[in-house]
């Protein structure tokens, strides 16, 4: 019978190290690009399979990565919140290309909730997505850091917050959905959304919103920011509130879809047209946003992309490579919840 390729035998023909052929199969960023492709081409041509237990014992590691959901209010059994549906199968997609398997669980916030992964060795690494409130949950961020566990996530990003986040502009976001409402002539603004360090991605997208009204000469008024959470039932009681100001309004930024998706409800509940009455913007581009009535127009946020990066900036961090935070740029969807598109 003819004896099966090891991994010194690509080694020979390629005319590395067996270590960096065992880097290169891992698609290991401290090998360059040219000599993985070479490695893995003569690994393919000689029928090599990795024995993945056997390499995990070597190596300590165990192929894993665990992505952490928040556990968000919802209106169906997932308790997922429709944004990070979306990135799921990005993040998914971006692991199985780096060989890694996948551990879907909802963060446990105990004092201990790290050991469950990888200091009991289920994961190499983690993805957090979601959070509650930040300023609590900024403490469980810390002690995940002091403890030197491999983590990411997805969120805001400041230059004070421990370990590696990667987030979406929401400043520019809320720039770019407020400045689009001026174009069309609006000048009485709400935002619905918690606007405080408890919520520092509405807090950031609120700030853009204000920016682009400050710079258009209008005022921004504080009695026209009501706090909501990001479902659409606190949505609904928001545009609820904004209505019983009976306070003249043109325009509503929601901080999330939901939240724009509830108000409108609430609206169009009380005899207002969107958007003839009422222009509305929402945040994420979730699926369900295409499909209101009318359409959403909305800020959209790139998932792909992010899953993409969250999975690289984790194995770099899992093989020692420096990573830092980093923000995606947001792109405004055009739709008829504006009057347009």
């Amino acid at each position: 019978m003819k004896q099966r390729a090891t991994s010194f035998d690509i080694a020979y023909q390629a005319g590395v190290s067996q270590s960096t052929v065992s880097r290169a199969l891992r698609n290991s960023p401290l090998v360059n690009e040219e000599t993985r492709k070479r490695v893995q081409a003569i690994a393919k041509e000689l029928n090599y399979k990795v024995d993945k237990n056997a390499s995990n014992l070597r190596s300590q590691h165990t192929g894993t990565l665990a992505l952490l959901l928040f556990e968000d209010p919802t209106t169906d059994d997932s308790l997922i919140n429709p944004f990070f549906l979306s990135m799921l199968g990005s993040i998914t997609r971006a692991a199985a290309r780096k060989g890694y398997d996948l551990l879907v669980s909802f963060q446990q916030l105990s004092d201990d909730w790290h050991a469950d992964y990888e200091d009991a060795s289920k994961a190499d690494g983690i993805i957090l997505l979601g959070y509650g409130d930040y300023v609590d949950y900024a403490e469980k961020l810390k002690k995940l850091y002091e403890q030197g566990t491999h983590f990411v996530r997805y969120g805001s990003v400041a230059e004070d917050q421990p370990g590696v986040s990667f987030g979406c502009d929401n400043f520019q976001g809320g720039y770019l959905a407020t400045q689009h409402l001026i174009a069309l002539g609006r000048k009485h603004f709400a935002f619905l959304g918690d606007a405080t360090e408890s919520a520092p991605e509405f807090w950031a997208r609120y700030q853009g919103h204000c920016k682009a009204i400050q710079e258009a000469g209008l005022d921004v008024r504080s009695e026209c920011q009501i706090s909501a959470i990001s479902t659409e039932e606190s949505g609904f009681v928001a545009g609820k509130k904004l209505l019983e100001k009976d306070i003249q309004i043109d325009a509503v930024m929601g901080a999330s879809d939901m939240i724009a998706i509830g108000a409108m409800r609430a609206f169009q509940e009380n005899g207002l047209k969107v958007p003839d009455d009422i222009a509305v913007v929402g945040f994420d581009d979730i699926p369900i946003s295409h499909f209101t009535n009318p359409p959403l127009t909305t800020i959209q946020q790139n998932t792909k992309l992010a899953g993409e990066i969250l999975i690289e900036s984790l194995v770099n961090l899992i093989h020692g490579v420096e990573v830092k935070a980093s923000l995606t740029p947001a792109k405004l969807i055009v739709r008829k919840s504006c009057g347009c598109g």
